[in-house]
């Protein structure tokens, strides 16, 4: 008697079986098992039982990617991040969950000191990603449209307008202006700013600083800095001996600052203040406690991956830009200005 059990699973190393394997094996043709691996009509409940059958215990996989080619598909969404940028990883890890629950799939394009934000993005169009979300981008306007031409794209963290492109942002005008009156509510009327450096946001943010200041008479002190940790220290080598707290670019050139000083003796909180922005999982660190500002990043991935979601599915073709309001976190790294700063 013939025996029909269809072969066992692969073996790690053997060939993955295909949709023939599945076929010849259930002994019908390769056209009913795809009619019946897809769900189509046609098809008998008993074909269809044995068909499954076989392909399960053949461990056959439906090969997702060429079903999505045949549908000019790919449900891809693509992002691009900085990988030492620890709030990006936050974010896209919340944009990860968020896409996985819409039935799409996350492509990361890295930026780093070797892969410029130009090939990231132009990786991710290879990829055929459909929609791209960018994170913090840093290209001049003029030249980020003539890339992402035709592509649905939302930009994150970055005032940007360009035809097409939605924008989910934190309001980090009022961000940098709660750090400010923080400060200045301690007491504190030398306060400096070390900033992120050529960036936009980082401009949006250096103007927040000094409208800030100038909102109470007091004089704006900015200082070149830029993303990093080791930037925030450099930042220190220029610091005024008057200055009694600095605001950070962000919450890395804040920890950079904070260790160059505490190096040199220089007490956090008690003889300097300091401040970042973005509330990332080192500020919250017990040991560290940086005051900072919280910039909703769940909520900025959801409405993110929402905007991208509408694009595609033809929900929303009107450019949008939504502004989160911002939420100060105090912790141990500020305190009242020393009594010698008056």
């Amino acid at each position: 008697m013939a025996d029909h059990t269809a072969p066992a699973p692969p073996r790690p190393g053997r060939r993955r079986p295909t949709i023939l394997d599945v076929a010849a094996a259930a002994g019908v043709s390769k056209g009913l098992v795809s009619k019946v691996l897809s769900g189509a009509a046609g098809p008998s409940a008993a074909t269809t039982k044995r068909v499954l059958a076989v392909a399960e215990r053949m461990g056959y996989r439906k090969d997702r990617t060429a079903t999505l080619l045949a549908q000019r598909r790919t449900r891809l969404i693509g992002v691009t991040i900085i990988p030492s940028n620890v709030y990006h990883g936050e974010l896209a890890e919340q944009i990860q969950a968020m896409v996985d629950a819409a039935g799409y799939e996350t492509v990361l394009g890295a930026t780093t000191a070797t892969h410029d934000e130009r090939r990231s993005i132009e990786t991710l169009i290879d990829f055929r990603c459909e929609a791209l979300l960018l994170l913090g981008p840093t290209m001049p306007e003029a030249k980020l449209a003539g890339l992402i031409e035709n592509v649905p794209t939302v930009c994150v963290g970055r005032p940007l307008n360009l035809p097409n492109v939605d924008v989910v942002r934190a309001d980090d005008e009022q961000g940098f202006s709660d750090l400010v009156n923080h400060l200045v509510a301690l007491g504190h009327r030398r306060i400096a700013h070390v900033d992120g450096g050529t960036g936009h946001i980082a401009a949006v943010r250096r103007r927040a600083y000094r409208a800030a200041m100038r909102r109470h008479g007091l004089e704006p002190v900015v200082l070149p800095g830029g993303l990093t940790e080791r930037q925030g220290a450099a930042a220190l080598k220029r610091l005024r001996t008057d200055v009694t707290a600095v605001v950070a670019f962000n919450d890395r050139t804040a920890l950079g600052m904070m260790e160059a000083l505490e190096s040199q003796g220089v007490r956090v909180p008690a003889d300097m203040s300091v401040t970042g922005f973005d509330d990332s999982l080192m500020a919250r660190h017990p040991r560290i406690a940086l005051t900072t500002v919280s910039q909703s990043p769940l909520e900025q991935a959801r409405l993110a991956v929402q905007a991208a979601i509408d694009r595609l599915s033809g929900d929303n073709q009107e450019r949008r830009e939504i502004v989160l309001p911002t939420r100060l976190i105090v912790r141990g790294s500020t305190g009242v200005a020393p009594r010698t700063a008056g």
